[in-house]
């Protein structure tokens, strides 16, 4: 087991999708009436695994937004990060597909296959990093600025621990929250980074322990992952992880929890506070509209609060701390309007100092006081300590 204090944090591809595009150019294509559309769409779960859920819902509102009937979607669930995945995008292909969607991250090497054997079919992989350098014009990559979701989650439970101690239920010393990432990955890592940020901005003496299942989505480990930080002396928990177990571990020992895609009210109705989230329908109703205009679609799209790809799912307003509702609102308010930087870097260290600026290979990374998201994907590795984070890699 290696235990790292001081958060080791590579950005390398932490945001990949909000980078333009570097070495390729996506390319305009002969409009597609509507009534000759297909749609393909291959996902790592199905709609019992919020991950996916979210996905599904996003192709649901682009649907309707487009007006299509249901034979122009055709849907592929519980695809592996494996051949199944490339046999999938070929078979979709094969049915006449002009776009095809994969949403998980060890899809991509397999998308890429396909969109270099299929060269008219528009190919779109959320969460990777690949298709600006791939040299395939119909390759695209898509996310959204997930982090500021995470930390106005984080805000929610912040507010949350400043309560318990008002009530006196825990002491300033007692306020360590508990995460359950995924993978240690860059994207699960500048998450909880920025889910943390949120809670400190509020409740300044938190601190974080963060344990790892190395699953997207496992009931079972989340769920012990969760038991585990709660045995750990953590009073609230959060996951980067897609399934229920971490919030119905927190309903039975008592424990508050953020939850992740999608409300976990129903799962811990005592407990959850809200969940960070994604809305993907702005992203495929966008990427579909351009097939059907024939027009370009980004090589690398990412976007955030601002444009709606980004939310929390409702507050459990029987268990949030008063006024969580208004400071939502204010800090929602502050990053639509650029007046709030979710990676503030004054309380980051770049080995061992607080920086104003950043350089590293002739490119700036920080500047401003704040560590620009725009410029990650062609970021090298380096280090950004953050105290109070103990990050646990088995």
């Amino acid at each position: 087991m290696k235990i790292r204090k001081l958060l080791a944090l590579s950005m390398t591809a932490a945001m990949a999708v909000s980078m333009a595009a570097v070495g390729v150019s996506a390319k305009e294509g002969t409009p597609v009436a509507v009534e000759d559309l297909k749609v393909g769409a291959i996902y790592i779960g199905d709609e019992n695994e919020g991950y996916t859920a979210a996905h599904m819902a996003g192709i649901d509102e682009m649907q309707e937004a487009l007006g299509l009937d249901d034979s122009q979607i055709i849907e592929k669930t519980l695809i592996g990060e494996d051949e199944a995945c490339a046999d999938a995008a070929y078979d979709l292909a094969d049915q006449g597909c002009q776009i095809i969607f994969a949403n998980s991250f060890g899809h991509e090497t397999y998308v890429l296959e396909a969109a270099a054997e299929y060269p008219d079919v528009e190919f779109c992989h959320a969460t990777g990093y690949q298709a600006s350098t791939s040299g395939l014009a119909n390759m695209h990559n898509y996310f959204t600025s997930i982090y500021e979701s995470r930390y106005v989650s984080g805000v929610v439970a912040g507010m949350k621990l400043n309560e318990m101690v008002e009530e006196g239920t825990l002491t300033k010393d007692q306020l360590k929250v508990g995460y359950v990432g995924a993978f240690p990955y860059a994207e699960v890592i500048s998450g909880y980074t920025s889910f943390f940020l949120g809670v400190r901005s509020v409740c300044p003496e938190a601190t974080m322990e963060v344990k790892y299942t190395n699953s997207w989505a496992s009931f079972d480990l989340e769920k012990e992952c969760a038991e585990a930080l709660i045995a750990d002396g953590c009073v609230l928990i959060s996951q980067h992880a897609d399934t229920t177990g971490a919030p119905t571990a927190c309903e039975a020992a008592g424990v508050p929890c953020v939850g992740y895609n999608i409300s976990m009210i129903e799962t811990a109705p005592t407990q959850a506070l809200t969940s960070a989230s994604i809305n993907w329908g702005p992203y495929y109703t966008y990427a579909v509209q351009s097939v059907i205009d024939g027009t370009a679609i980004e090589t690398d799209w990412c976007r955030g609060f601002a444009e709606g790809a980004d939310r929390i799912t409702e507050l459990n307003e029987g268990v949030v701390a008063e006024g969580t509702a208004e400071k939502v609102a204010e800090v929602e308010a502050a990053i639509i309007d650029g007046s709030l930087k979710v990676f503030d870097t004054s309380t980051w260290t770049v080995d061992g100092e607080t920086l104003d600026t950043y350089v590293k290979n002739d490119i700036e990374y920080i500047s401003d006081g704040y560590f620009h998201e725009s410029e990650f994907a062609s970021a090298p590795a380096f280090d950004i300590a953050i105290d109070g984070i103990t990050s646990i890699v088995e």
